[in-house]
């Protein structure tokens, strides 16, 4: 491989180019790439047990079981949801040497989503403890895993795009 006073020949610059283009393309598919589907899993039911354990949290009296009860059910879904996200991360960043990524999807789909999940998750709660019924509470957790779910094949169909 001669080089021109230190520079690679135009056919080394080019093969070093598509090389990173490739590298590049490779590690865009594997951020696509679906999360684990245990992890998938695990999501899914957190969304879907948070607007009710929020929604005893929020009632004006006991409502199933104490306030308190509802208030450690809450603590420990969330800390247990943290630490399989965080074992997630670490187990699939050493497997595939990306991170575990939302930013690969469309903003107009992602933003959406992180704006309104949210404001349905919670907001459910408010109005639960407004008008009393459940029915509430039991709509945003089926509409959070259904967003779950949806967002999951959108990761899937990305995917096989990319491959």
């Amino acid at each position: 491989m001669e080089t021109n006073g230190g520079r690679p020949t135009p056919e080394q610059a080019q093969s070093a180019l598509a090389e990173a283009e490739h590298i590049q393309a490779s590690a865009a598919a594997l951020s696509a790439t679906p999360w684990p589907n245990w992890f998938f899993a695990t999501l899914t039911l957190y969304i879907a047990a948070l607007p009710i354990a929020y929604g005893g949290v929020m009632a004006d009296e006991d409502w199933l079981l104490p306030r308190l009860a509802w208030m450690g059910i809450m603590v420990a879904i969330t800390a247990l949801y943290m630490a399989l996200l965080a074992l997630a991360a670490k187990t699939w960043r050493e497997k595939t040497g990306v991170a575990l990524r939302l930013d690969v999807l469309p903003k107009r789909a992602t933003v959406p989503f992180m704006l309104g999940l949210p404001v349905v998750l919670v907001g459910s709660a408010f109005v639960f403890r407004f008008t009393g019924s459940p029915v509430w509470l039991f709509a945003a957790s089926l509409i959070g895993a259904a967003a779950s779910v949806g967002f999951h094949l959108a990761f899937v169909r990305l995917h096989r795009a990319s491959a």
